[in-house]
């Protein structure tokens, strides 16, 4: 079974978080969920945004790092939207990465390095009209990942919603985040 390491969205470390990392678990994966915010949970997105521009990226990426020391090294890192900056970036930088799960967000393979790990299998999931996705740069970088790396797909479904996967959330869509849900655990039963 997949030891995972996954981190939250921009509205902090929501009921809907610990529900998703629950369903991992009880399918048998070893699930590491921690609070980059310190506590901070934001009902609204535009508030939870900005608490992550008043703390900053590099502050976000530095928390992510510090909850991935003591942890093995053959890690799965996920994380939704905001989260995927410390997942994407301890998948391409941290040596022994087993897998990268990329929910509602995708980032410039380049902002951590020059390519990504050939070794390192990664899934992206977003809604085919969500406009923090589309619009935003996020379909393109996760265009230019698929196509340069081995192992990665991209996975896009019908919607306008950015944290759909969330079940806490106005945002959740109930048979898109069960068909993400069923691809992330078909993803990890396949890395063993």
């Amino acid at each position: 079974m997949a030891e995972v390491l996954l981190f939250h969205h921009a509205h902090g470390l929501t009921r809907g978080v610990h529900a998703f990392a629950e369903t991992l678990e009880r399918a048998g994966h070893t699930v590491h969920v921690p609070d980059l915010y310190e506590g901070k949970v934001f009902d609204d997105l535009d508030d939870g945004v900005a608490y992550v521009r008043e703390t900053g990226f590099g502050t976000l990426l530095e928390r992510g790092r510090a909850a991935a020391d003591g942890l093995p090294a053959g890690l799965v890192y996920a994380g939704f939207s905001a989260g995927v900056l410390p997942a994407q970036a301890l998948a391409q930088t941290r040596a022994g990465a087993k897998g990268a799960l990329l929910f509602h967000s995708c980032i410039p393979v380049s902002e951590f390095g020059e390519a990504w790990p050939p070794s390192v299998p990664v899934r992206i999931h977003s809604m085919d009209s969500d406009s923090y996705f589309m619009d935003e740069g996020d379909v393109e970088a996760a265009r230019e990942l698929v196509a340069s790396a081995p192992d990665a797909e991209l996975y896009l479904y019908p919607g306008d919603e950015h944290l759909f996967a969330d079940s806490s959330l106005r945002a959740y869509d109930e048979k898109a985040a069960a068909l993400l849900t069923e691809r992330t655990l078909d993803f990890l039963a396949a890395l063993g």
